[in-house]
């Protein structure tokens, strides 16, 4: 077989395998996974999310994940997998329990595609007791305050939203240890944006290297459906 032949059978091999991966995360991976609906109200929804430096699910109970929140019952739900109505103001609230890590490229520490290029942040000794008043920024610097814990990042949309950690002494002396957390030391973050004007699929991620164990902390639970990536589906 000559070169030329033998280079387009390893493309299409390794297209192959491609696609078979695709076809396994999407077809039971995600499907496996539940989709928390949320419902416009005089066009916003509001969704809630948190980040939990652990999860409930025994199969990783020690990888970084995050959780949707249930509109209707107010449960946190072990899913990545949410739904929006099309062409809506969306409006994001991040609960983050889990600890600081410096972003690689601090590039990312930028606010982008949120109203306004910004983002409110306060933080929390536990729930319901603040330390300091909301402020609004359009950074959160990782590199000269390790104040990063993980992003929300929707890339197709240029969409990037770097997630602060809890106050540090803090969150040293009383992490949340039980997920889904719903005590201890966390910051609060809002911000907001418009969903797509059409019906489709948007992948969001993390961009810390947060899968603590893997090579160079890109595996496990950072990319993963369900932890530290996910879909947002825009509904006609």
């Amino acid at each position: 077989m000559s070169l030329p032949a033998r280079i387009v059978t390893l493309l299409v091999a390794f297209a192959a395998v491609v696609a078979g991966a695709v076809f396994l995360v999407v077809n039971y991976i995600a499907s496996s996974l539940p989709t928390v609906h949320y419902v416009a109200s005089g066009g916003v929804v509001n969704v809630v999310l948190q980040e939990d430096p652990q999860n409930n699910d025994p199969s990783n109970p020690d990888w970084v994940s995050y959780y949707v929140q249930n509109p209707q019952t107010k449960q946190w739900v072990h899913t990545t997998l949410f739904s929006v109505p099309k062409h809506t103001r969306v409006n994001v609230t991040i609960l983050g329990y889990d600890g600081c890590t410096p972003l690689r490229n601090n590039y990312w520490s930028q606010v982008q595609g949120t109203t306004g290029s910004t983002v409110t942040v306060q933080q929390f000794a536990t729930v319901g007791k603040p330390i300091d008043s909301p402020t609004t920024t359009k950074m959160i610097n990782s590199w000269s305050n390790c104040a990063v814990a993980h992003t929300f990042a929707i890339p197709s949309m240029h969409l990037f939203v770097p997630v602060p950690s809890p106050n540090t002494a803090l969150f040293n002396k009383d992490a949340c240890g039980v997920s889904p957390c719903t005590s201890g030391p966390h910051s609060q973050e809002t911000f907001s944006f418009m969903s797509p004007d059409h019906a489709g699929y948007w992948r969001w991620q993390c961009f810390i290297p947060c899968g603590g164990g893997f090579l160079d902390g890109n595996g496990g639970p950072m990319q993963t459906i369900g932890y530290m990536t996910g879909e947002m589906e825009v509904s006609a």
